[in-house]
């Protein structure tokens, strides 16, 4: 009996063994070339950044819990890294693509990224982070789809389709450096792209002769999950498409309140998924736009993008004028009310089978309070810079975490304020030291004279508060404590504020910033360092990854780069380690017989 017993128990040991190769979340594997490649989407030959040799990108498309394996391959002439907006790298900030948290990827170098896209769901993007590149291109959409155990909140749509809309300058990224480097702003946008191409010639007097134009194709009767990214450098776009309605299901990982819209705003940075039916006659093809918002929309009329939308039964070309946007010149309160009308689907299951509204964060005490007030960029030193809380931020020489992990003093400080000071504006290397577990509150003060985007990397936040004016504590009156929708990007209108709440679990160093490009060019950013001082095997926060890259005041760790693929190694390596637990269990199953 004894020995049928430790037969029995080593037989389940071996089919661990066998589990751990064949039962573990899969692995997805991408190659991503970013290199210079000659395009006209505006009618003018220009030099854009392309991945694997287009614009936009390719899509990377996984599964709740898949592990991400990307080598990105960097074929420009500077320094890459490549950031995964709104994936939230839990324990691992080591493949946030960032400078606060990365050493770049040189020319001609390549880097792998590899990280679990750890319970979420939706729709977000990746781009490059450095110098203004994402003005550029470098951009592509990023799904990660539910598990076929949880269920959607809505009937399994006929397909998907993704829209990348954009401002877009005929000036490349370095010359839109060198402006600001100057001084200067970077002006008014030549156009918007739609999927990288330019507008569909609605106009004779406004768009050109000869563009190539996006074409999204559809059946009559099927319903489609349209999934909008905005990846401009600054311009808030309103989105809409003629004669059919945007009924609203999720955004950037969290499904909303279905609401129909019939435009909606997307500011930089954001994503937005909507269930649209095909149900009009199709008299004609009919109108896709993305239109600047909250300028002189006279004088910005170029400042659209226009594609089509064509029924397989359409019986003609789109004519006609564009569907209107929003008219609310006088009305500041549609587009702070339109935006608090999106809120999370309490019921309805995420990435995880328990509803999305078990986590009451309105109930929960805040632990810290931030307020981060932007004013119009400032000139420190002989140089323009942006700023938060008066500090404009300057990316350290050796990454925050990698200081960390090898003491290396004085490569940031721990001083970032909680409030504004009273005090001349500087470039610091100041960062914010949070506290694990904690749930803190930002408000975002915006005194400056555009609409901004606020990001945050390593988490998605409730967007509580939103309204123009100063925020005060009385503010804290108007929260919604309920429904807020979760998020990784917020407007944040010009002389107004927007407050949110976040529960700080997940370990790192993780950047907060401007979404807009120039402004985060001139320093507005800063970091939170969440660090667990009781982590034991590294259990919250994983481990410097292998091939990670050193630089600034580690440079001399650095080894040269082999030229194999960094992608091929390591799936090598888990082949050889599941080979080397299959032996094993075969030479234990040759023992017990």
């Amino acid at each position: 009996m004894r020995l049928f017993g430790s037969l029995v128990l080593k037989l389940i040991h071996i089919a661990l063994l066998f589990g751990v190769c064949y039962s573990a979340d899969p692995f997805a594997n991408y190659e991503l070339e970013f290199s210079y490649i000659t395009a006209s989407p505006l009618g003018v030959p220009q030099q854009v950044i392309a991945v694997n040799g287009r614009l936009p990108g390719p899509i990377i498309n996984v599964t709740t819990n898949y592990n991400v394996v990307v080598n990105v391959k960097n074929k420009l002439d500077e320094n890459v890294l490549i950031t995964w907006s709104g994936i939230q790298m839990r324990r691992s900030s080591w493949q946030d693509g960032v400078l606060g948290t990365n050493c770049p990827i040189p020319p001609k170098w390549n880097w792998t990224y590899q990280f679990q896209v750890k319970d979420q769901i939706g729709s977000f993007f990746y781009y490059p982070s450095l110098n203004l590149q994402r003005a550029s291109g470098g951009f592509g959409s990023f799904i990660i789809t539910n598990r076929n155990i949880i269920p959607l909140p809505f009937n399994t749509p006929d397909g998907d389709i993704v829209i990348i809309i954009g401002d877009w300058y005929t000036r490349n990224h370095t010359a839109l450096r060198a402006s600001l480097d100057a001084g200067k702003d970077l002006g008014m946008p030549d156009g918007v792209l739609i999927n990288g191409k330019g507008p569909f010639r609605y106009n004779s007097t406004l768009v050109p002769n000869g563009i190539d134009y996006e074409t999204i194709n559809v059946d009559p009767g099927k319903t489609y999950r349209v999934r909008v990214h905005n990846v401009g450098s600054s311009t808030c776009l309103n989105f809409r498409i003629q004669s059919h309605n945007l009924l609203l299901a999720e955004t950037e990982g969290y499904y909303t309140s279905q609401t129909n819209y019939s435009s909606i705003d997307i500011h930089v940075g954001q994503s937005y998924s909507f269930l649209v039916t095909m149900d009009q006659n199709a008299s004609s093809d009919y109108y896709i736009v993305a239109s600047a918002r909250f300028v002189n929309e006279s004088i910005w009329q170029r400042v659209t993008g226009v594609a089509i939308l064509h029924y397989s039964n359409s019986k003609g070309k789109a004519v006609g004028p564009l569907p209107d946007p929003p008219n609310d010149v006088y009305d500041t309160s549609y587009a702070v009310n339109q935006a608090m009308s999106i809120r999370q689907n309490v019921s309805a299951s995420g990435a995880r089978p328990n509803p999305q509204g078990s986590f009451h964060y309105g109930s929960i005490n805040v632990t810290d309070s931030y307020v981060l007030k932007s004013v119009p960029p400032v000139v420190i030193d002989g140089k323009l810079r942006a700023t938060f809380n008066g500090i404009s931020f300057a990316n350290p020489d050796t990454p925050i975490r990698l200081a960390d992990q090898f003491n290396v003093k004085g490569a940031y400080k721990l001083d970032f304020p909680s409030m504004p000071l009273n005090r001349p504006p500087r470039v610091d290397r100041s960062i914010i030291n949070a506290t694990y577990k904690g749930f803190i509150e930002i408000v975002l003060q915006n005194n400056d004279t555009v609409i901004q985007s606020f990001h945050m990397d390593g988490y998605s936040f409730f967007v509580v508060g939103m309204a123009y004016g100063d925020w005060t504590e009385n503010s804290r009156g108007s929260y919604n404590r309920w429904d807020a929708i979760s998020r990784s990007t917020t407007q944040v209108f010009p002389g107004g504020w927007t407050a949110v709440l976040v529960s700080l679990d997940n370990v790192g160093v993780w950047n907060l910033r401007a979404e807009n490009l120039d402004r985060w060019y001139l320093g507005q950013e800063t970091y939170m360092r969440i660090i667990n001082p009781e982590d034991v095997g590294n259990k919250t926060e994983l481990p410097v990854p292998d091939n990670a890259l050193f630089c600034g005041a580690l440079s001399k760790l650095q080894k040269p780069q082999k030229a194999s693929s960094s992608v091929g190694t390591i799936r090598r390596h888990l082949k050889l380690h599941c080979r080397l637990l299959m032996a094993f269990a075969a030479a234990a199953i040759f023992t017990l017989l």
